[in-house]
């Protein structure tokens, strides 16, 4: 915006100060405009940002409109102000962390007890520490403690995690539970130059994540990191990444295994024949072949993302497998963020530089995922920005990411807080962050992988993607053009721009290059698609209808249909496939199939749910999947009856119980 002053204001208003009544008027209203330029011109640099972004976020005001009508991508995601005035109101300060002593007697270091120097002269040099070593049970649900064993500073770490518990003067006593990395010779001798296939890439791949942040979120609330990986590193955010089903498994199985929960062996707790999920086809299984060194964590182990509904991991998945630390750990953190002096996150990235610093000569494939600031939060992760900013600077001033491939991600926005009820915040949870960042040896030896991946990150992409990915990063194939009649293909080549959410593989419920139409809640097929919805609800829990209580229909708070079939055959008529099909087209949907999305809540337990029903117009059927159906609220201890062996139901289920509580 060109500044105005004063004087260019009045030159511009002259012919109105010929009469006096005009006049004073005029001179009131020049003032007053000029003052409120002044003022917008010099507000912090987040009012700018508003009043920059406003034709960006007016579409979501318009219905069916995107922010530029002559993209000519076939899939035009929308463009989202991270600083609308709707989302702010949403977000706000959080305290921070406040850990219940302010440093540990002991740490880790490359695998090695430490004593704090703090510690030793407030509690003297004659400290007496010992340690129980904590290691996985027989199965991802129990810990094995060791017995207690004394040790002094700089004694080795035997295994990767150990409670700890020192003694000092003046009756001082300390405890807690520490990670590392413990030193073993068989994966230091694994990694051999021969294993590595001439096709291969070679590089580290380093991926850290926050549950539940979308691309906006992620702005708004790491906000300094987000900065420094972008404009300092380099970093690449891919703008067009969209999720494919609902829910952490849903975004991160595509990712390691390249296939969706439905395509795997089944392993959801109260179902037939279920089986751990150690079967299953993952990733980083293919990058210990080639010698890698294989690490994997998450916390909140009570929701973990193969074990609420799964049957977990028969044996431990990767070398270095953090489970066992939150087992354990979570009783220490139960009232705070905190392990001792160290917050959780903290701890989560120390256990990611522990990996860096014991392997530092070996080729390493490791993966955090920390949740617990973000599932069902909307402020709190901000707590962790300064923190991850430090861990990324660490990792650039320790060259470590010379020859790393950084990934920071998320698997979707916010499901179940009250942002999620927006307009922004419906399409903010089927875009989460995602980005790379290369290393100069990278980007020197595969200039044109680098710059697909940057043509790419203003495509439609999705999670079966960056599993292509990790595939060409161990075989390498080249270049050129990505066949988009795969349902993923790797970043490293070019994607063409018509690429639709049917090329893709991904629902109309979870595409967000679809325009939709507010539609009357009394027009009869709504009537049938939201009848529909409370039987396929009900269908859900028909099994277990002794316990779950039968759903009713209350309140319908919005229904939108799908309107591109309708522009498409005014503009794309005569182009129809044979099939009925239309080419190029964002959803590629058929000619004779209406979509609507409804937003209902049920009764008793007042669910919140939204759900896509298919109208198949020549047969006047109304059908709705499984997939395509999101709770939007928390459902609390509502389904305990079904809750520990059939979690599944979870969503849909209100036990009768609890209506003679």
């Amino acid at each position: 915006m060109r500044r105005l002053s004063l004087f260019t204001v009045a030159r511009l208003c002259r012919p109105f100060l010929k009469h006096k009544v005009l006049k004073f008027f005029t001179v009131t209203v020049i003032i007053c405009f000029t003052l409120s330029i002044y003022h917008l011109q010099h507000r912090p640099i987040q009012a700018k940002r508003y009043v920059k972004s406003l034709p960006n976020y007016a579409w979501l005001k318009r219905s069916g409109q995107r922010s530029n009508q002559n993209d000519d991508r076939a899939c035009v995601y929308p463009v989202l102000d991270p600083y609308s005035p709707e989302m702010m109101s949403f977000f706000e300060k959080p305290s921070p962390v406040e850990c219940w002593i302010d440093e540990d007697w002991v740490y880790i270091e490359n695998g090695t007890f430490r004593f704090s120097e703090t510690a030793l002269r407030k509690y003297g040099p004659d400290i007496e520490c010992s340690y129980r070593t904590i290691t996985r049970g027989k199965t991802d649900f129990e810990v094995e403690r060791g017995p207690r064993v004394p040790f002094k500073d700089g004694d080795p770490l035997k295994t990767d995690f150990a409670v700890v518990r020192c003694y000092g003067r003046f009756w001082k006593k300390f405890e807690t539970i520490l990670s590392g990395i413990s030193f073993r010779p068989h994966l230091h001798a694994r990694y051999k130059p021969s294993m590595l296939l001439d096709s291969s890439m070679g590089f580290n791949v380093l991926m850290f994540g926050f549950d539940s942040v979308s691309r906006m979120t992620w702005i708004r609330n790491l906000r300094k990191s987000y900065d420094y990986f972008t404009k300092e590193l380099g970093g690449i955010v891919l703008e067009g990444y969209n999720i494919v089903g609902d829910g952490t498994p849903q975004a991160l199985l595509p990712i390691l295994t390249g296939h969706t929960e439905w395509e795997l062996p089944e392993a959801r707790r109260g179902k037939p024949n279920a089986k751990h999920v150690d079967g299953f086809p993952w990733v980083w299984n293919e990058f210990k072949k080639l010698g890698y060194v294989t690490q994997w964590g998450e916390d909140m182990s009570h929701v973990g993302t193969f074990q609420m509904r799964m049957l977990g991991f028969k044996d431990p998945p990767t070398d270095h497998y953090l489970r066992p630390f939150f087992l354990e750990g979570e009783y220490y953190y139960e009232k705070s963020n905190c392990f001792g002096a160290i917050p959780t996150h903290t701890h989560m990235m120390n256990w990611g530089r522990d990996m860096f610093l014991m392997y530092k000569d070996k080729p390493k494939f490791s993966f955090l995922f920390h949740s617990k600031y973000s599932h069902g939060h909307t402020s709190q992760l901000q707590v962790a920005d300064d923190d991850l900013l430090e861990f990324l600077q660490w990792l650039e001033k320790g060259r470590y990411l010379d020859d790393t491939i950084l990934i920071l991600m998320s698997d979707h926005g916010a499901r179940f807080t009250s942002v999620r009820d927006s307009v922004q915040g419906k399409l903010e949870e089927r875009m989460p962050f995602f980005s790379f960042r290369f290393p100069k040896k990278f980007i020197e030896k595969y200039p044109k992988a680098y710059a697909n991946v940057k043509k790419n990150s203003k495509i439609l992409t999705t999670p079966f993607d960056i599993h292509e990915t990790f595939i060409d990063m161990i075989n390498h194939t080249g270049t050129g053009v990505a066949d988009i009649r795969r349902r993923g293909v790797s970043l490293f080549k070019e994607i063409p721009k018509s690429r639709t959410c049917a090329h893709a593989q991904i629902e109309a419920h979870w595409c967000t290059c679809l325009n939709w139409e507010k539609v009357d809640k009394v027009d009869k097929n709504v009537q049938k698609a939201i009848s529909a919805v409370i039987q396929k609800l009900n269908s859900i829990i028909e099994s277990q209808s002794h316990v779950c209580h039968k759903l009713e229909l209350g309140i319908v708070s919005q229904v939108v249909r799908y309107s591109g079939a309708k522009e498409a055959l005014l503009q794309f008529k005569e182009s129809a496939d044979r099939d009925g099909r239309l080419p190029d087209f964002s959803d590629n949907m058929a000619m004779s199939e209406i979509l609507y999305q409804i937003n209902l809540s049920t009764k008793p337990g007042n669910g919140h749910f939204e759900a896509t029903v298919h109208h198949t117009v020549q047969s006047d059927n109304f059908t709705v999947y499984d997939k395509e159906i999101s709770r939007l609220n928390k459902y609390g201890n509502q389904p305990h009856c079904v809750a520990g062996k059939l979690p599944h139901l979870r969503p849909y289920c209100y036990c009768k119980e609890q209506l003679s509580r």
